[in-house]
C-alpha cells in the first residue's frame, strides 16, 4: 500500500470522527483543515457512502450523518492521549468550578478507551503538570457562571447578574443577552445586549457577582461575536509608544502581550515598543512604572499625564 493511499486512508477516518462530532459540517470546513481541495472532499464523502455510512448532504449547508450511526470505540494514539493531560490542567485552572466537574467527568470516559500504555503514560504525565493563573477568573460565589452563559448563547435565553463594574461603587442588576465569551488580557469577558444600558457591553466575569438563569427569549438577532471583537478593538485601544532600554526589554517580554503590544523596531541602544491598550488609567501606567526609570513614553500626551499623577500620589504616602 503506498503512502499516499495511507494517507488518503487516515483523512478519511479522520473526516468520519468530525463528521460525528457536529450536527452539520461543511466541505469547505473539511477543505480547510485537511488542507485538500472540495473537489478531494467530495471524492472522500463519495467514498465512506460506498462503504455503508448513511451520510445526508444538503447544498449550501453541508454534510451530516444520519442519526443513530456510531463508530465503535475510538483508539487514540499516545500524541492526542498526551494532549489529554494539558487539556484537563487547562479546564480545571481556566473555567469554572461546574464547568471543570463537567469536563472532568467527560476526561474519565476519555481515558476509559485508552489502551494500558496510553493510561500509565496518562498517569505519570498528570501528577508532573501544574497550571497556575495569575488572576482570580472567577468569583468564588459565582461557580457556574461559564455553565449558564454556555446555555443562554446555545438557546437564545437571557440571563440576570448582578454586577459590580471598575466604575461603580456598588453593584448594578442586568438581563443581558449574551453575544459570545473570550479570553484576553488574564480574564475572560462576556460581550453582551444590555437590557438596562440599551446597548452592547463588555462584562468581565470575576466582576459578576449573582448570575442566574431566565426564561426570557433573546428579543433580537446579534452579530457574530467577531464583529464586537474587531470594533472594540479599532474604537475603543489608544495607540502606545514607549522607548525602553535594551538591557531591560528581556525582562518585559513575557508580560507585554497582556498590555497589547504590537511591535518593536530597535533604536540604538533602546527599542521602540508600539501597544494599543484600552487601559490608560490603571493597568497600563502602573505597569510601566515598574521598568519607567528605564523608559520614555513617546506617545500619548494623556499617559504621560496619568503616571505624573501616579508619582505625585505616590510621594504623598511617602512623606
Amino acid at each position: 500500500m503506498s503512502f499516499d493511499t495511507l494517507k488518503r486512508f487516515d483523512r478519511i477516518v479522520a473526516i468520519l470522527i468530525q463528521l460525528q462530532s457536529k450536527r452539520i459540517v461543511k466541505a469547505q470546513e473539511l477543505a480547510d483543515r485537511f488542507e485538500v481541495s472540495l473537489r478531494t472532499i467530495y471524492r472522500d464523502i463519495r467514498t465512506l457512502e460506498a462503504s455503508g455510512v448513511p451520510i445526508y448532504s444538503e447544498a449550501g449547508v453541508g454534510y451530516s450523518i444520519v442519526d443513530g450511526y456510531r463508530l465503535p470505540p475510538v483508539m487514540f494514539t499516545s500524541k492526542e492521549a498526551q494532549s489529554f493531560v494539558a487539556a484537563e490542567k487547562l479546564m480545571q485552572k481556566f473555567t469554572d468550578k461546574t464547568l471543570g466537574s463537567h469536563y472532568e467527568s467527560a476526561m474519565f470516559k476519555l481515558k476509559s478507551v485508552l489502551r494500558g500504555s496510553e493510561k500509565d503514560m496518562v498517569s505519570a504525565i498528570e501528577s508532573k503538570v501544574f497550571i497556575n493563573p495569575s488572576e482570580e477568573l472567577f468569583n468564588e460565589n459565582v461557580p457556574d457562571a461559564l455553565e449558564i452563559l454556555f446555555e443562554s448563547i446555545a438557546e437564545k435565553h437571557q440571563v440576570f447578574l448582578l454586577y459590580h463594574s471598575q466604575d461603580s461603587e456598588i453593584p448594578t442588576e442586568r438581563k443581558i443577552e449574551p453575544v459570545g465569551i473570550f479570553h484576553e488580557n488574564r480574564h475572560w469577558y462576556v460581550t453582551g445586549f444590555c437590557h438596562l444600558r440599551k446597548d452592547y457591553r463588555l462584562f468581565r466575569t470575576d466582576r459578576i457577582q449573582k448570575i442566574t438563569r431566565t426564561e426570557t427569549l433573546f428579543q433580537q438577532e446579534h452579530p457574530p461575536l467577531d464583529h464586537f471583537l474587531k470594533n472594540h478593538t479599532s474604537t475603543h485601544n489608544t495607540k502606545i509608544r514607549i522607548l525602553v532600554a535594551k538591557e531591560v526589554v528581556k525582562y518585559i517580554k513575557s508580560e507585554r502581550n497582556y498590555y497589547g503590544f504590537i511591535s518593536e523596531k530597535i533604536c540604538g541602544n533602546q527599542v521602540e515598543m508600539t501597544f494599543m491598550s484600552r487601559d490608560l488609567e490603571d493597568g497600563f501606567p502602573r505597569w510601566y512604572l515598574m521598568f519607567g526609570d528605564y523608559a520614555k513614553i513617546l506617545e500619548p500626551e494623556g499617559l504621560k499625564i496619568r503616571v505624573k499623577e501616579i508619582l505625585k500620589n505616590t510621594e504623598k504616602g511617602i512623606e
